[in-house]
């Protein structure tokens, strides 16, 4: 009998650690490019509902004219929709269409969305008008709405099925499975980087209509490259229920591939036990208190986006020497959408650190467990906004904030990300059961859902809390209070999360 160590991996597991498998690749370009489309909506979205219908940061296109709170609590109920309809998604995907099928329903439905996004501008604005609504102006307005619901049910097919899939990739025990989620991971977040740069840019400095046809463009880019190269990598993933891998057309299935289907036929059919009833609380007590870690985390695409535009020098007066006089002209000051690209960059550079991490500890059975990890988050994310705290003190003081403190902000709460999200997704994909694997998916994305919809809630208070700083009424001065509450409640919810990591690591049965 092989030999294991603490981790529970055997020495031929850890060795195979050092590679993925190729299909790894095929979902990173896919989902980096899905990721493209959304974030560079996402960036573009509050920016473009409050300016004003006349025209305004992006030249004379003219934006929708909402106030500040308005466009943050809508923001919110948008992104709730995103994560909530992935439970109807998943659920779909686990009884009728399979994730394969799913996915590229929904990814086709988001490249159609963003290009009614784009459409809009082209309805063109009257002059007159204060705000678009339906009243004011039911052409732009119910365009808009419509790309925002394609793009919210085109989600609900695509997201929950891509993470299942790479899940899909490695075996129950394959030690790989973590760090191949943050890989997996970092692909979302090459897309999320382009899309604050490219997609944010043409949207504040050439128009908003550009910017989201960048973001459908990005969608299909990514489709094209699945649909070609699955046949090669993914063969026998993400099929339909009792779609056995010999029914794929030109598919010679081995021995050792139609043995794993009749197991996986097994566990789709057997009773649930009271492990399995376990391993699931985990995954709903984990994902409660993730709401509290995403709804400060999705402050991002509203209220610290807001900031970013109206609070924060944007000028980078050293670059003037630098670049030549008519380039620094042009990106003077900077487009505040370009922090939205500090988060995925972040990752990008520090993912392979920390996916190295987490295997040199499971080697030596040190790695801390799913619960620990999530604590972890919850303080460095509490850590981020300490930052801002210093930042929103500065802006009252002096006018403007330094364009440092949304930086350190962004990298330490990426850090915390980190230690949450792909381990999140990891855990799923670990803990449930097979027949109900994309179910507890959407049920997680439910839960971040609900951190959405709190995040915008949150973020409407935002400029309420700036006024009463601004008029000595709060415990500090301009907007400092609201990043308080930011910092203090993710650090109160990870200490619990600490505290009951072993029961929680109990209830886990083994699974790491």
């Amino acid at each position: 009998m092989s030999s294991s160590n603490a981790s529970g991996a055997t020495p031929a597991q850890v060795k195979a650690a050092r590679g993925q498998p190729s299909g790894l690749w095929v979902l990173f370009i896919t989902e980096m490019w899905e990721r493209f489309s959304y974030y560079g909506m996402r960036a573009l979205l509050v920016l473009y509902l409050i300016t004003k219908t006349t025209g305004g940061s992006a030249g004379e296109s003219p934006g929708f004219g909402w106030e500040i709170a308005t466009a943050n609590m809508f923001y919110g109920y948008y992104t709730f929709a995103v994560y909530l309809l992935p439970v109807v998604g998943g659920w779909l995907a686990d009884r009728f269409l399979g994730t394969h099928r799913s996915m590229l329903l929904g990814g086709w439905i988001i490249a159609l969305g963003e290009m009614t996004l784009a459409a809009t501008e082209f309805w063109g604005h009257n002059a007159g008008i204060q705000s678009v609504t339906l009243t004011a102006a039911p052409g732009p307005f119910l365009t808009f709405m419509g790309g925002l619901l394609l793009l919210a049910i085109g989600t609900g097919f695509f997201k929950p099925c891509v993470s299942v899939m790479v899940g899909q990739l490695y075996g129950a025990d394959d030690p790989r499975r973590d760090s191949g989620f943050t890989v997996f991971y970092m692909g979302i977040n090459v897309g999320a980087f382009l899309a604050g740069v490219v997609a944010g840019t043409l949207g504040e400095k050439i128009g908003w209509h550009w910017g989201f046809l960048s973001a459908g463009v990005g969608m299909m880019l990514g489709l094209t490259v699945y649909q070609i190269f699955r046949p090669f990598y993914l063969k026998g993933i993400g099929l339909p229920p009792h779609h056995r891998p010999e029914h794929e057309e030109s598919h010679q299935p081995t021995p050792e591939e139609i043995e794993q289907a009749r197991v996986d036929e097994h566990e789709r059919t057997r009773p649930l036990t009271s492990i399995d009833w376990d391993r699931m609380a985990v995954i709903v007590i984990l994902s409660v208190f993730s709401v509290v870690f995403w709804a400060a985390f999705e402050q991002a695409g509203s209220s610290m986006n807001v900031f970013a535009q109206m609070r924060t020098d944007r000028t980078l007066p050293w670059l003037a020497s630098i670049l030549p006089a008519s380039w620094y002209a042009q990106i003077n000051p900077f487009p505040a959408t370009w922090y939205q690209s500090v988060n995925p960059a972040a990752i990008v550079l520090f993912a392979p650190i920390v996916a190295w991490i987490w295997l040199r500890l499971a080697r030596r059975g040190l790695q801390p467990s799913t619960p620990v990890k999530f604590g972890i988050g919850f303080l460095l994310m509490s850590a981020g906004y300490v930052a801002m705290i210093f930042g929103a003190q500065q802006a009252h003081f002096a006018g403007k904030a330094g364009p440092q403190w949304l930086l350190i902000t962004y990298v330490v709460a990426t850090w915390g990300e980190l230690c949450l999200s792909p381990v999140g997704l990891s855990m799923v994909t670990k803990l449930s059961p097979a027949r109900y694997t994309s179910m507890m998916m959407g049920l997680y994305f439910f839960f971040i859902a609900l951190a959405n919809l709190s995040a915008g809630y949150f973020a409407s208070f935002s400029e309420r809390f700036a006024e009463r700083g601004e008029a000595g009424q709060g415990w500090l001065a301009g907007q400092a209070d609201f990043f308080l509450i930011l910092a203090v409640v993710p650090a109160i919810v990870g200490l619990v999360v600490l505290a009951l990591a072993p029961t929680i690591k109990r209830m886990m049965h083994g699974l790491h």
